[in-house]
């Protein structure tokens, strides 16, 4: 399961209603993939399908598919959104990570 927080939600719904998605009936793609300072980094996207190798969520009213392989990595992981003087995007506060890099875009376990 992945969380979404209210303001992550906000931010979802105003993104995706400005690139030509519907929040409710289109997806969060959320994934991992081998990169970034500390080994693998996240990739959010819109997604209009879910396939037969995703799994489908939906937290806060925000559908999250993720595919089998990043599932593993982000179990437990709450995506959250900071517009603040410190930082401006989405942040993966994930549990899994044992070491994440000072950007905060990659991970490793």
């Amino acid at each position: 399961m992945i969380k979404v927080s209210e303001t992550a939600k906000q931010k979802v719904v105003t993104l995706m209603t400005e690139e030509g998605f519907d929040a409710t009936t289109d997806f969060v793609r959320v994934g991992v993939k081998s990169g970034g300072c500390s080994g693998l980094s996240y990739e959010l996207n819109f997604d209009k399908t879910a396939t037969d190798t995703d799994k489908v969520f939906e937290d806060n009213a925000v559908r999250i598919i993720v595919d089998k392989k990043s599932f593993l990595y982000l179990v437990g992981t709450t995506l959250e959104y900071s517009g603040g003087l410190n930082g401006k995007g989405f942040v993966f506060n994930n549990p899994n990570a044992q070491r994440t890099c000072g950007c905060g875009e990659s991970f490793s376990l």
